[in-house]
């Protein structure tokens, strides 16, 4: 062939002919997200994996092995845990299983209707009330806590279960995620067919609307679920009487206890696994749910 034909230009060095030549810095920076995430995974797990292995261990071998080498002690920490002053453990269990049960229930109910409604009505003042439930999602509860207090103090309902049900009645969160969820799934179209064809308000609201809104509402209610599960500020200030305790208040008790009793910290440690228990087993359940409901939507009756 001639000398004068044209000749592929070769491959840079240090690269193998034939493959595809990207920047290294793109590679290296889209790196970056994932060890984000995997620093952010690290940082959540730690702790679980540490409660995890310190239930197992007995009072002698918490202080006296490593940290993360598991112990012998699980069993009779569990024995222990249930002997404690008659097993009122466990009535810190079913404390918490009623305040974030009913509490997350009558949430999900409250936030769904006051949700639909500001979706679906118009009518004067809906964004004046839909920025004053923002204003409550951005407010700590340190600070409704006290004036909640005064308030229930005045109609004689502290320390009993209504004080730390019924401020937890109205989620602020849980009304805006109702409000955003239904303006996406609930088509106007179909509130006005029904109206059309003479339902009540009601009917549309139970038979059309909340079917499409289920999926939503699972999601408000578990997020309100943990969030009651989790509270500690709220009975802490309204309760005096530990049999009303959540798991929450009763093992912080416990804790401030080991100080005088290092015995006890064990316990605490294998009650705070334990109390997790219920949370996985909710989240595994409703997981369900929300794939069923994605795909059914309102063709439920």
């Amino acid at each position: 062939m001639s000398s004068l034909a044209v000749r592929k230009a070769a491959p840079a060095a240090g690269t193998t002919p034939g493959t595809a030549q990207g920047p290294p810095l793109r590679r290296r920076i889209a790196f970056v997200p994932t060890l984000t995430l995997l620093l952010g995974a690290l940082y959540c797990l730690l702790p679980v994996a540490w409660v995890l292995i310190a239930a197992t261990k007995s009072g002698r071998e918490l202080f006296s092995t490593f940290t993360f080498l598991p112990g012998s002690g699980f069993t009779q920490n569990v024995k222990d845990l249930n002997a404690y002053r008659g097993g009122i453990y466990w009535k810190w269990m079913g404390n918490s299983a009623l305040y974030a049960g009913l509490g997350a229930l009558l949430s999900t109910a409250v936030s769904a209707l006051s949700g639909y409604a500001l979706a679906i009505y118009r009518f004067r003042g809906r964004e004046t009330v839909f920025g004053v439930l923002m204003a409550g999602v951005l407010m700590p509860p340190v600070i409704l806590a006290i004036p909640q207090y005064l308030l229930l103090a005045k109609a004689d309902l502290t320390d009993s279960y209504a004080s730390v049900l019924l401020p937890l009645i109205l989620s602020p969160y849980g009304v805006y995620l109702a409000r955003i969820y239904s303006s996406a799934a609930v088509p106007g179209d179909v509130v006005e067919a029904g109206r059309m064809d003479g339902a009540s308000e009601w009917r549309i609201f139970s038979r059309i609307a909340l079917p499409m809104m289920v999926p939503g509402l699972v999601t408000v209610f578990l997020f309100q679920f943990v969030a009651v599960w989790n509270n500690f500020l709220l009975p802490y200030i309204m309760l005096s009487d530990d049999e009303k305790f959540p798991i929450t208040l009763g093992l912080f008790t416990l804790l401030e206890q080991g100080s005088n009793t290092p015995a006890l910290y064990t316990l605490v440690i294998t009650g705070a696994l334990l109390a997790i228990a219920p949370l996985i087993a909710l989240f595994l359940v409703i997981q369900r749910f929300w794939s069923l409901d994605l795909l059914s939507g309102a063709v439920k009756s």
